[in-house]
């Protein structure tokens, strides 16, 4: 793929205007991609994305819209055609973790859970599939505890199986088009999303599980999805791409 192939492509990266998608949006950027930075509240930190990535250079633009809500995946998947001509990336990053025991799960949380990572995934995955240009590359979060299946992530876990069941299947589907459908698997990683609510003491463990040291950082997973989306990762499709650092 050449680059000028690939400054003319578009790319949705769903909940990215902080943390992991923030990263991938900008790593995108640089590789030369329209990127268009979704969030579902809080305008100020995805605009001031879209000033770093323009004043660099790249082209972006900043939409609101909750994935859970099929009329906003929608109008999302419209926005970037109108102002860009279409999609050729989907980057599933949007979600959230809240953790209980299966015992002390409420149906607000499971329901929430469920919505949001799964079910908004899925919107966004069938969208996709219908939307995106001959060719195009779709990448959906999983994690690294489907595999580690810690004790209260029952939920959260549920859901990123879920989303790699679908992928699985999806990659099949999409083979006469051209577009590859993939998973990548973070494990740990220094974002807000891990790190509130525990301490010091609570990290100190998980990194000593790694073996490479540390947690893992924004760019790590940022550098694995440009990897899945640019000219080299064309032959990899239908896999889970665990991204940890060797936790599991």
């Amino acid at each position: 793929m050449s680059n000028t192939a690939q400054g003319s492509r578009v790319a949705i990266v769903t909940g990215s205007s902080k943390g992991i998608g923030a990263a991938v949006a900008e790593r995108l950027a640089s590789d030369g991609l329209a990127v268009v930075i979704n969030y579902a509240s809080g305008a100020e930190p995805a605009e001031k994305l879209v000033a770093k990535i323009q004043a660099a250079g790249g082209r972006a633009m900043a939409v609101k819209a909750d994935i859970g809500n099929l009329a906003e995946v929608r109008a999302l998947f419209a926005a970037a055609e109108a102002a860009f001509g279409g999609v050729d990336v989907l980057v599933n990053n949007a979600g959230i973790m809240k953790l209980a025991p299966v015992a002390q799960t409420s149906d607000e949380l499971w329901n929430q859970t469920i919505a949001i990572n799964l079910t908004g995934t899925f919107y966004a995955l069938r969208e996709a599939a219908q939307r995106l240009r001959q060719g195009g590359r779709i990448v959906s979060f999983s994690s690294s505890v489907v595999g580690l299946y810690q004790p209260s992530y029952a939920a959260y876990a549920a859901t990123k199986a879920g989303v790699e069941a679908i992928t699985h299947i999806l990659s099949k589907e999409l083979g006469p088009k051209r577009i590859t459908a993939n998973v990548v698997a973070p494990g740990p990683v220094n974002t807000d999303l891990f790190t509130h609510g525990k301490t010091e003491d609570d990290i100190k463990p998980i990194i000593g599980r790694t073996p490479l040291g540390r947690l893992g950082e924004p760019r790590d997973i940022a550098n694995t999805v440009s990897f899945l989306v640019g000219p080299d990762g064309a032959w990899i499709n239908g896999q889970v791409l665990r991204a940890n650092g060797g936790i599991i």
